[in-house]
């Protein structure tokens, strides 16, 4: 066994230590003191553990330590709190030890980072509650998130030493929460890095191919740089600008994107990279100075007038200003120029953190504060669960904004995709109530109609107006989903109240007995979700109480025979208590425990491929490929109910897998993909589809194939096709095969 060199580590652990003091702005000695105290109690309550690697776990959080104040710009409380924030959770220190030692402020931020319990709602996901938590913590000290983030990144960084599906567990959560949350606080950064953290190790296979890509191409793209930079560097000299530019290289999970949403190989994505101007100057120039820089700038090359995107004068909500142009490059390339100053390029990497430096500007702490208020709407919505709570935030608080106007010019800023109803609630509650309709622009539109940027917009109100359940998909913002929630819930009460009186008065009239017993047979009887949408539909007169009297009845008591005590939809009750989720593996082609499985339709896994099974609520277990699109979806909402799975090694048979194939259309090219296809490699077709538009050529081709090995011969074989340019596996969509798994009101947890 290797021994341990204790003297070696607590060498290192110092050195480590010392690099983080380095890293803190405005280190007075008491702040050193407080820091280093920090410091000490950490070592102390970690001093046995190890992390999966074999290093000390202290190394953790002075990374996450060193990541809050390098890279985010927070202060020496940060630090502390960065540095214990484990210890609540993981060691005998307690929340009150935290505030004996560092103060009541310390306690509120560790104790918002430490994780629940497992003892909560049993209708959620663990990581959802958890990110609920964390979110609740917003609206009382930002930094509870901040410092959640830099665990996050650090983990992400040191996740090389974990299982593969607890890989590919925690990046499936980062990218659907955490990298998202990144972005909106304005930490582009450190969303890129998540992001491309998260995509190394859902699709490391594609990630791999890019990075070597982006590898070779760096000489290249560099002398392209140089030559680019050199007319406007000598003309900035010139006017006396104190400067800086850089390069951003586009993240390669942004490239991916880029590549799909577009359908072009790598060669084709002509954004890889950004020049950043970043200028010195004072608050009353800095507008001034970024345009007069755009000015220099296309007096050498030709600007796209559809790229030109002015955030200095109309900030993000986050904060973040810059002015982007577009411009076409002598060698007939398009190139984004990015202008700013230093105090906005610190906003743009460092986000909040910076909001606070540069308290002077108000605009910017108001935008913060009004996200803020916002997500405090969301929070106030007691009636959403977990799951239902993140894909609000997820969905309405991550979202792109526009930007509109009020009859007298004040600017409001919504979501992408708001209506007239999410302009008329973002107001006041009462006019988005009464809302009609409204006049755009002057002109009459409905309550549905789609708002874009720089309209103006004046609300049309009537107090005979109110909300109905269609207005809630008329909507998207967060606010106004909660406030016409509100309405409807306060609706439903009142009606409630009246359809109790009915539902009392008959079963008197039935000569039955007014027993809470006798209303759940009832409702159960006509299989109705709870007694509140029993009594809506007696006031609705939308049952039939005469059947009632089909009933049993015995002394006034009803008697309700059923079949099975078991209730509808409840297979997980069977499925879960027979499944160890950390021992046991589903071996594809072998009987698990009784339980059916099935190859999921929506990627077509093949013997091969990387594969998890996914307990669904009345299909058994669904196989899934590892890097299926619906990953993200299962992994980040639904983990406890997926489970570990690979193939048996087992006699040949034939899978259905659907290869899509682009190129250039050519004579005969058909009859070299079915020659290859039937004479080559014996492969049995099972259809095949192929059009072709303006010079191209678009397929589709299902085929049979034994394995992954097998299908990439096959692939392989058509890469070497003069004209074809790409090949893609084809998923199916998955939203229908999950959807009954999206109402989890009967779901346990394991």
């Amino acid at each position: 066994m290797h021994e341990i060199d204790l003297e070696k580590e607590r060498k290192e652990i110092l050195s480590a230590f010392r690099g983080l003091l380095r890293s803190v702005r405005n280190l007075t000695p008491a702040k050193t003191k407080m820091i280093r105290k920090a410091f000490d109690v950490a070592v102390e309550a970690h001093k046995d553990m190890r992390r999966k690697s074999g290093e000390p776990y202290i190394f953790h959080p002075i990374a996450v330590a060193r990541i809050c104040a390098e890279e985010i710009g927070l202060g020496a409380t940060s630090v502390v709190c960065a540095l214990l924030h484990d210890t609540v959770e993981d060691t005998h220190i307690t929340l009150d030890d935290i505030e004996e030692l560092f103060g009541s402020k310390c306690r509120i931020i560790i104790d918002g980072l430490t994780k629940i319990p497992e003892v909560f709602d049993e209708n959620a996901s663990l990581q959802a509650e958890n990110f609920r938590k964390m979110i609740l913590t917003i609206s009382d000290d930002i930094r509870v998130v901040l410092i959640k983030l830099a665990d996050r990144l650090h983990n992400m960084r040191t996740l090389d030493g974990m299982r593969p599906d607890k890989q590919l567990k925690i990046a499936s959560e980062t990218r659907f929460l955490y990298a998202p949350l990144a972005h909106r606080l304005g930490l582009y950064s450190i969303k890129s890095e998540l992001d491309d953290l998260s995509f190394k190790y859902t699709d490391p296979d594609i990630f791999e191919m890019l990075e070597g890509k982006l590898k070779s191409s760096k000489d290249v793209r560099n002398r392209f740089i140089r030559r680019f930079t050199y007319p406007i560097k000598q003309a900035l000299d010139n006017e006396g600008y104190k400067y800086d530019v850089k390069v951003r290289t586009k993240s390669i999970s942004s490239i991916w994107k880029k590549m799909q949403s577009k359908q072009i190989p790598f060669e084709e994505v002509y954004d890889l990279f950004a020049i950043r101007i970043i200028v010195e100057s004072t608050p009353e120039k800095e507008k001034s100075d970024c345009w007069r820089i755009y000015s220099i700038v296309t007096d050498f090359y030709q600007p796209s007038p559809e790229r030109l995107r002015d955030w200095i004068s109309t900030p993000r909500a986050n904060g973040y200003e810059s002015l982007h142009t577009t411009v076409m490059s002598p060698q007939g390339k398009w190139v984004e120029v990015q202008i700013r100053t230093k105090r906005m390029d610190e906003i743009a990497e460092k986000g909040l953190a910076a909001h606070y430096k540069y308290k002077e500007n108000e605009s910017n702490i108001s935008k913060l504060d009004r996200w803020i208020a916002e997500v405090r709407d969301l929070i106030e919505n007691q009636g959403l669960s977990a799951m239902e709570f993140v894909n609000e935030f997820k969905m309405n608080l991550f979202s792109d904004e526009i930007y509109v106007f009020t009859p007298k010019g004040d600017l409001r800023v919504l979501p992408v995709k708001s209506t007239i109803l999410d302009f008329a609630y973002d107001i006041h509650t009462h006019i988005g109530n009464t809302c009609i309709g409204a006049k755009v622009n002057m002109k009459l539109v409905p309550l549905s109609y789609e708002l874009h940027n720089g309209d103006q917009v004046e609300i049309i109100t009537s107090e005979k107006q109110k909300p109905s359940e269609e207005w809630i998909k008329m909507v998207t913002s967060a606010r106004a989903k909660h406030k016409i929630r509100d309405f409807l819930n306060d609706e439903r009460k009142m009606i409630a109240l009246d359809g109790k009186d009915i539902l009392e008065r008959k079963l008197k009239q039935f000569n039955l007995r007014v027993t809470k017993e006798n209303v759940e047979i009832i409702k159960d009887y006509f299989e109705l979700p709870s007694l509140t949408e029993l009594y809506i539909r007696a006031a609705k007169g939308k049952i039939d109480m005469n059947k009632i009297r089909e009933l049993e009845e015995n002394n006034g008591f009803l008697e309700f025979g059923l079949k099975s005590d078991t209730p509808k939809d409840r297979h997980e009750l069977d499925v879960y208590p027979k499944i160890n989720k950390k021992e046991d593996i589903l071996i594809v082609g072998e009987d698990f425990k009784n339980i059916q499985y099935k190859l999921a339709k929506c990627c077509r896994p093949i013997p091969g491929d990387d594969i998890f099974g996914f307990i669904t609520k009345t299909e058994g277990i669904k196989v899934h490929r590892s890097n299926c699109h619906a990953v993200e979806h299962l992994m980040s909402k639904y983990a406890y109910r997926c489970i570990k799975a690979k193939w048996k090694q087992q006699k040949l048979k034939a899978h259905l897998v659907k290869l899509k194939l682009v190129g250039i259309d050519d004579v005969g090219i058909v009859n070299r993909i079915t020659e290859i296809i039937s004479n080559q490699l014996n492969v049995n077709m099972h259809s095949i589809y192929f059009r072709a538009i303006d010079g191209l050529f678009e397929g589709e081709i299902e085929v049979l194939v034994f394995d992954r090995e097998h299908l990439d011969v096959l692939v392989q074989k058509f890469q070497l096709i003069e004209g074809v340019k790409r090949i893609d596996r084809v998923e199916e969509d998955y939203k229908e095969e999950f959807e009954e798994d999206e109402n989890e009101s009967d779901f346990e947890m394991p």
